[in-house]
């Protein structure tokens, strides 16, 4: 410990990412990455990228993106903010609406980087834990009240579970909270359209909501590290004007994200390939004894069969190249968590639960 870190630094644990690996051949199943390229499109962009560009700095507020994006949610650039992919919208809006000491509130399980960030504001942290089923227990927004949570996020789909919380829920939670409500789309891409979960309409509940979107998944572009936040234009007024970084986007994140945003037909197919593919795995884990909640997202929560050890076949898994996502909490140290991926990483996968199973 450096005798010039600041106590509450000095204390907390720092957030702990899913194992990355360059090594050839490894079927990377663990970090719910889009199993599918960019868009050709985005390839192209990047080649026309002139290097000349580089010498100045990038257009500050990423408007043509913005205005992109806003055109793609039926909304206006002045709802739109583009950040440093997802975890810069999270650090941006924790900075901005919770003060040290203040309360940050969320789910449990939730994504792990919530109470990193809130530890590096020096804020608290408050979390209810799911019902059984995953869904958020009638009494939450009781409890964010109580303690006067002054951000509230809500992973939707869920994460790790792929549970999806019905727009109505949402919408009553953003009416009878008295903070901001975040709601965290990372995965919202892989839903079913037949659900019409509308973004746009939660948005047009209150002025308190905020949404992150993400190009990492829908988009194939998780080595960008490019997202935004959707939000009433005075949310997002004081993060674009006053607490985001200066020049945080670069101009080939901004280039390549246009060029991603606007083939929403390429994406739109991947996505169909991606719930396409979640069926047919899920339906195979289940012949093989497993069982997992119906997931939304772009991956699947598996329970294990009776006698099998979750850590353990997480290990054997990564022994024959195969990644998966094993986490050692009380309720989650049966399940391991299977990204989506191709026809043929998910039947290699398959092939070697069997072979280990049934040793």
């Amino acid at each position: 410990m450096s005798q010039f870190e600041r106590p509450n630094i000095a204390a907390m644990q720092g957030y702990s990412s899913g194992e990355q690996t360059w090594k050839k051949n490894t079927i990377k199943l663990n970090t719910n990455e889009n199993p599918f390229p960019a868009s050709a499109k985005v390839q192209a962009a990047l080649m026309e990228f002139a290097t000349a560009e580089l010498r100045v700095y990038p257009q500050p507020t990423a408007d043509k993106l913005r205005d992109a994006i806003a055109s793609h949610h039926g909304l206006t650039r002045d709802h739109v903010m583009v950040t440093h992919a997802g975890d810069e919208a999270l650090r941006l809006a924790i900075t901005t609406f919770v003060e040290p000491g203040g309360t940050l509130g969320t789910t449990d399980p939730s994504y792990s980087l919530y109470p990193v960030l809130s530890k590096i504001q020096d804020a608290k942290m408050h979390t209810l834990a799911l019902a059984d089923n995953w869904s958020i227990p009638g009494e939450f927004t009781e409890s964010m009240a109580k303690h006067n949570a002054q951000l509230t996020c809500l992973v939707n789909p869920h994460a790790p579970s792929g549970h999806l919380t019905r727009l109505e829920t949402i919408e009553t939670i953003a009416q009878n909270i008295s903070g901001v409500l975040l709601v965290d789309e990372a995965y919202i891409d892989f839903v079913d359209p037949s659900l019409a979960y509308s973004t746009k309409d939660l948005l047009s509940v209150r002025d308190n909501v905020l949404v992150l979107r993400t190009f990492s998944k829908g988009y194939s572009l998780a080595g960008l590290r490019l997202g935004y936040l959707l939000g009433d234009p005075e949310l997002i007024k004081p993060m674009l004007e006053k607490t985001r970084d200066s020049y945080n986007i670069d101009g080939i994140s901004q280039a390549l994200g246009l060029a991603a945003i606007t083939d929403q037909a390429y994406a739109q197919e991947t996505w169909r390939q991606v719930r396409e593919q979640r069926q047919v795995l899920g339906d195979a884990l289940s012949k093989l004894g497993f069982s997992s909640p119906h997931s939304e997202a772009n991956f699947l929560l598996a329970t294990m069969p009776e006698q099998i050890d979750a850590e353990g076949l997480y290990e054997a898994l990564k022994a024959k190249g195969i990644l998966v996502r094993y986490f050692p909490t009380p309720r989650l140290k049966d399940k391991l968590r299977i990204t989506i991926g191709t026809a043929e990483q998910n039947q290699a996968l398959l092939t070697s639960i069997r072979q280990l199973i049934t040793r």
